[in-house]
């Protein structure tokens, strides 16, 4: 039976599952909402895109240091352990397997249920219970082998990122949005806008979110001192990339109050200059962004757990690897049958809702962990480090607190209800040490 997880991913792998996991239904919905928040100034929300990308790349260059300094599986979890003790650590991967990982599998589900009934007339319930086959299909696909789970996310990669490029050609070239452009910027910036502008970026940062969960897989990466860091920051590049080309694609294709004002600002633009069949194609494009963000958030977020009970702060079972094929099988297991219950239920909304937030102190902690283990552990081996240190790590850090302070300061109730949960992991953590040691055999006399 296997006892370690096999090291089969390229940097050329990393890029290509980060880009994989961020993409979801983010780029199809948030860029008329960044828009609207820019006051319609083309020039200010493509700015926001590009801040957005350029801080999550520093993220990702402050990760590549610790990645290439601990690389083991679990990732985040074992930065947040080594700086911060495992109390700290424990609260984030509880976290994470109660409400975050299990939540937006959950959400990404329902989600693509309620997409596929535009095409089949589904009842709720039957779009409830599509919803729970899909949390679990994407758990359970996992299972099978890490490189075959990653060829199925591989593949889904290159047919929304396909999709995406086929808005980017053809909306410029079949719209006339771009000149509808009377001005690419406001004629002047106030307090007002700049803070509208901030929000915008706190969005943007919502959509880019995804590629931490890329440490999680540093167990599984061949020679992740130099890979890690150099697929992570492919990967973000890669994002920009697809990131911005799509928000200007939907305003050259509706023009920018169209776009301002859509719901659904691919879907619409596509329909309007492509037909309704290419619309009904681009929905199916959504359908597999969704279900194959959410089978990599069930792929990667296992690490965590099987992380966690290496270190006996969780159950055993979750370190346990299945015998043929060398992934964490139960762990992946149990982290698919609680998403379908929470699919199920409904209550993963509320969860999300209250909690989703909380996970931006864990990736802030995670940047600062950078400066606290230089300053603890300073002759630690680092093969890759940090340019610019430490203002790439500040300002990482700094980016991550300003979505958390936005969402008390918006609504304070939520923010309060959603750090209490996660400080609830605590007492949880010191009951489970004591049961530990009540179950631990005696010492011979």
């Amino acid at each position: 039976m296997p006892t370690e997880l096999k090291r089969v991913f390229t940097a050329r792998d990393v890029a290509i599952l980060t880009i994989g996991s961020v993409i979801g239904s983010g780029i199809f919905l948030v860029p008329s909402g960044v828009l609207r928040q820019a006051g319609g100034s083309v020039g200010v929300a493509l700015t926001i895109w590009i801040a957005g990308g350029i801080l999550s790349f520093l993220g990702g260059l402050t990760y590549g240091e610790l990645g290439a300094a601990i690389p083991g599986a679990g990732g985040l979890y074992l930065y947040i352990r080594d700086a911060y003790g495992k109390a700290t650590a424990f609260a984030f991967g509880w976290t994470l397997f109660v409400v975050i990982g299990a939540g937006t599998v959950a959400t990404l589900s329902v989600a693509s249920a309620g997409y596929l009934a535009e095409f089949f007339p589904l009842s709720k319930g039957a779009q409830k219970l599509i919803a729970v086959g899909i949390a679990l299909g994407v758990s359970l696909i996992n299972i099978p082998g890490t490189e075959r789970s990653a060829m199925v996310l591989k593949v889904a990669t290159a047919l929304k990122v396909g999709a995406i490029g086929l808005l980017v050609i053809a909306l410029p070239a079949l719209g006339n949005g771009l000149s509808q452009i009377d001005h690419w910027w406001p004629t002047q910036f106030t307090a007002a806008s700049l803070s509208a502008a901030g929000l915008g970026l706190v969005a943007v940062l919502w959509a880019y979110e995804g590629w931490q969960y890329l440490t999680f897989m540093g167990g599984e990466i061949r020679d992740p001192q130099r890979n890690l860091p150099r697929g992570l920051a492919w990967g973000i590049v890669g994002l920009i990339a697809i990131y911005v080309s799509a928000a200007l694609a939907y305003v050259a294709g509706l023009g920018p109050d169209a776009a301002t004002n859509a719901n659904r600002v691919a879907a619409e633009a596509a329909s309007q200059l492509l037909g309704p069949t290419a619309a009904k194609l681009l929905a199916v494009a959504i359908i597999v962004s969704m279900m194959s963000a959410a089978q990599a958030n069930a792929m990667m977020t296992a690490r965590v757990y099987y992380a966690m009970a290496q270190d006996r702060v969780f159950f055993a079972s979750m370190s346990r690897l299945h015998p043929r094929y060398g992934t964490p099988a139960f762990a992946l297991v149990t982290s698919g049958i609680w998403s379908a219950v929470l699919a199920l239920s409904g209550t993963f909304e509320t969860l999300l809702q209250y909690v989703i937030f909380v996970g931006w102190i864990f990736y802030s902690l995670g940047g600062l962990a950078v400066i606290v283990l230089r300053i603890r552990q300073p002759d630690r081996p680092r093969p890759f480090k940090v340019p610019w240190y430490p203002v790439t790590p500040l300002l990482f850090v700094l980016s991550g607190l300003a979505i958390v302070v936005n969402t008390v300061v918006a609504d304070p109730v939520k923010g309060l209800i959603g750090i209490g949960a996660t400080l609830a992991a605590v007492p949880v953590y010191f009951l489970w040490q004591r049961l530990l040691k009540s179950a631990a055999p005696a010492p011979p006399s």
